[in-house]
């Protein structure tokens, strides 16, 4: 119990708690006035007051308790500070998981409760928190909602109870939407974008999200000087309904007109407009204004976008400003790696990603490595003349040294291709190019095993054409992937021939239960038109490595020459089955078996598999699945190892 030895008297507050009133001041003469009972001296022995409000009745000091100890127990518990518990009741059929969670985030009494309180304090916080799921009810309908609270102080243990008697939800007798019928034939979806009606419950959850709908619905049916006022509700406490009014003002439905921009330190609005993904003259769409944005800041050179609808240069159109805030656009990157047979290697570029602009990009490129040396160029224009295309156009100079050979090559490039990525997955991507290399390449007579060199002249127009039917781009889960490639090339090596490189890749994600997805996948390729000798060594196909049979080395699979090195082939058949299991929290196992080969034949066989088998671990970042697989060979030609170690960003396919 609390007491105090100050001069005054005290008096109880409406909450349960105490409030002082001051004595008059020492030395000062009250007048003469009838006793009152503040007058009349208390008697110690008289029982106190009730107080209700406080939750807690207050011992019988009167009583002789049965057991003194277990009563000057309680009386302890209540009146000192202690721990306690809480409990809700009444709210089993009410709760939703939303409520729920909005409840023990805003609670106070489930914030405190491993503190050590008093009963001030679990009054004051069982109030707080009644009022807390008074309004919760209300945002859910219901308005005669009532929530008493009480303290149990029993067996030792003090729990503070809230119970709640929700009572009838209140549900909507109408729904207006003031103005509508300005928007003319786009009224009706209007409407049925604001997805309240008469006889729903008076839910704030479902109003704000019709609000926020139709908003945005409101600028995709092409206003986009739209007004869409406040939500007002009216309850009726008698008929336990309520009356729901938005006030909307479409305005004028416009189409697309001019994009400018404040200046032109990134882009002009020319470039602009090739980005966007809307032609003026078009109906105005807030929703393709937004992807804009979002493709503007995805070039880089961007840190962040605003684009306001103005009014139209031209009647019945709305012109777009655009501001852009220029990021740096310099980019340096690095990289170490090792690789069994290819070696060690550490790669550096410099990049400016708008020396040219509109977005015209150049790179510097270098390789150091102990089999592989390279320098070299590359232009490129992202979003070229339309949205995902991309023109690249490179020089490079490179020393390569494989098992099966050794090539010094210059090579001259250029392709055009509609491009995918992790920010616009494509379902259709494509690619035309075209390559003049020379290279003098070292391999051996294949009967003999005696060196040679030869210089090849090679001309080729690779083209791609690939459909993408998968969830995710760096880790699908569900869906295919079919593509192709076909090369047509004409190569001069003492004689002029020609010959066409072709290949087909296909993949297939299925998941098992919600922690296994099941991925499959297969490629052939094959070269028609020319003797595989007659082909320059580094044209040819191989197999073997992190990207094909795991297990082998790279290029290692196939058949080899008399010193027991892979020659390559005119053909390759590759098979790879893996299951993708979520073990604990971002960590991931992958068992796999691979499978392939390489023919000296134009077309693909199923025989004489090389396989190989692993584990692999994946850690799921948020910019895609890191691998490290494991491999040994199943069945290895002489001079494999028996195990190999595979790093990279995304999956395996």
């Amino acid at each position: 119990m609390w007491s105090s030895f100050r001069r005054g008297r005290w008096s109880v507050a409406a909450a349960g708690l105490f409030a002082f009133a001051p004595a008059p001041v020492w030395g000062q003469v009250a007048p003469s006035a009838p006793p009152s009972a503040d007058d009349v001296p208390l008697d110690p022995a008289a029982p106190l007051a009730p107080m209700p409000e406080l939750g807690i009745e207050w011992p019988n000091l009167s009583a002789a308790p049965a057991d003194p100890a277990a009563a000057a127990d309680a009386a302890q518990q209540v009146a000192a500070e202690t721990r306690y518990a809480f409990r809700v009741e009444g709210m089993d059929d009410i709760w939703t998981d939303l409520m729920r969670q909005r409840f023990n985030e805003a609670s106070t009494l489930r914030l405190h409760k491993d503190e050590v309180s008093n009963a001030a304090q679990l009054d004051r916080r069982a109030q707080e928190d009644a009022r807390l799921l008074d309004e919760l009810l209300r945002a859910e309908g219901y308005y005669d909602a009532e929530v008493l609270t009480r303290v149990d102080a029993n067996a030792g243990e003090v729990v503070v109870v809230l119970t709640a008697q929700p009572g009838e939800v209140y549900r909507f007798a109408g729904v207006t939407l003031e103005g509508v019928e300005g928007a003319g034939d786009r009224a009706d979806e209007l409407r049925r974008a604001f997805a309240v009606e008469p006889k729903d419950p008076v839910n704030a959850d479902t109003i704000a999200a019709a609000e926020a709908n139709l908003r945005e619905r409101i600028g995709r049916e092409g206003f986009p000087f739209a007004k869409v006022g406040e939500s007002r509700i009216v309850v009726d406490h008698a008929t336990r309904t309520a009356t729901l009014a938005v006030a909307v003002t479409p305005g004028e439905a416009l189409r697309f007109g001019r994009i400018t921009t404040r200046d032109n330190r990134v882009f002009d609005g020319e470039h602009v407009q090739d980005i966007a993904r809307f032609e003026p003259g078009e109906r105005f769409d807030q929703g393709s204004v937004d992807d804009l944005r979002r493709a503007i800041v995805q070039t880089g050179l961007v840190s962040a976008v605003r684009i306001e609808p103005v009014e139209g240069q031209a009647p019945g159109t709305v012109d777009l400003d655009v501001r852009m805030f220029p990021a740096p656009p310099r980019t340096i990157a690095g990289e170490i790696g090792y690789g069994t047979g290819e070696g060690a290697r550490v790669e550096a570029n410099w990049t400016h990603r708008n020396l040219f602009p509109p977005e015209g990009a150049v790179t510097l490129r270098g390789v150091a490595g102990t089999r592989e040396q390279l320098a070299g160029v590359t232009f490129r224009r992202n979003n070229f003349h339309q949205r995902d295309r991309v023109l690249t156009l490179q020089a490079t100079a490179a020393h390569l040294e494989r098992d099966a050979y050794q090539a010094d090559t210059f090579l001259l490039s250029g392709t055009l291709e509609r491009q995918t990525n992790i920010f616009f997955q494509k379902s259709w991507v494509w690619s035309v190019g075209a390559e003049l290399a020379a290279s003098r390449e070292e391999d051996v007579i294949l009967s003999t095993g005696a060196p040679r060199e030869r210089t090849y002249f090679i001309g080729a127009l690779p083209t791609s054409l690939i459909y993408d039917g998968t969830d995710d781009l760096l880790n699908p889960t569900t869906g295919f992937r079919l593509g192709g490639r076909l090369s047509p090339e004409v190569s001069l090596s003492g004689a002029a021939f020609g010959y066409a490189r072709t290949q087909i890749d296909a993949s297939i994600y299925r998941p098992v239960g919600e922690r296994v997805v099941l991925a499959a996948r297969t490629r052939l390729g094959t070269i028609v038109g020319a003797p595989r000798d007659a082909i320059a060594p580094s044209r040819r196909f191989y197999a073997g490595g992190g990207a094909s049979v795991r297990g082998y080395g790279f290029q290692s699979i196939g058949p080899r020459d008399l010193n027991n090195d892979p020659i390559g082939g005119r053909s390759l058949t590759e098979f790879s089955l893996e299951a993708r299991v979520k073990a604990f929290g971002n960590f991931g196992v992958v068992p796999f078996i691979d499978a392939g080969n390489i023919y000296t034949s134009p077309l693909p066989r199923f025989s004489g598999f090389r396989y190989g088998a692993g584990v692999g671990v994946r850690y799921y970042s948020n910019f895609g699945p890191i691998r490290i697989d494991v491999g040994t060979p199943l069945n290895p030609q002489p001079g494999d190892s028996r195990i190999a170690v595979y790093v990279s960003l995304g999956q395996a396919f």
